[in-house]
């Protein structure tokens, strides 16, 4: 009777190589193993053993983190892609609301962007007066931080 061969003839890799082909640190590659993106991980000789299977799976969790998903939405993308269909209507659907997030938060960005021109700006002022207008501003107590006082140095001097 002949010996059945492991289930995987093919070579498997430490966790150095598995790193260095996906350009991950050897950390992050474990915390995505901890969080059960890798499936089931092989160890021999109390050292993890990766197949080119954990490899892809890494490279496609890189790219979607680089995109700007969240390690929950990585985890639900990741379930989509083993399903036995590919629902693409539905990772179209999460692809729309990240875009409409990332817009929202660029929105964000610029009025945040807008306002701290606005103070440096106001410094170029306030060295004539001998204050900072800046450091002025963001020692103000929180509650009267609002995007209206964050405006009051446009170039006037208060």
């Amino acid at each position: 009777m002949p010996v059945a061969k492991p289930e995987s003839s093919k070579p498997m890799l430490k966790i150095g190589d598995v790193a260095r082909r996906t350009a991950l640190s050897i950390d992050a590659v474990r915390f995505y193993e901890r969080e059960g993106l890798l499936g089931r991980v092989h160890r021999s000789a109390g050292q993890r053993r990766y197949d080119d299977d954990a490899v892809r799976r890494l490279a496609f969790v890189r790219r979607a983190t680089a995109l700007g998903f969240s390690l929950a939405e990585v985890k639900s993308l990741v379930t989509l892609r083993m399903s036995a269909r590919m629902p693409c209507e539905r990772v179209r659907e999460r692809a729309l609301a990240k875009l409409a997030d990332i817009d929202r938060r660029i929105g964000e960005l610029q009025e945040i962007r807008d306002a701290l021109a606005g103070l440096a700006d106001g410094c170029k002022h306030g060295a004539v007066h001998g204050t900072c207008p800046l450091l002025d501003e963001l020692a103000r107590p929180l509650s009267a931080t609002t995007s209206e006082s964050m405006d009051c140095c446009d170039g006037a001097s208060a």
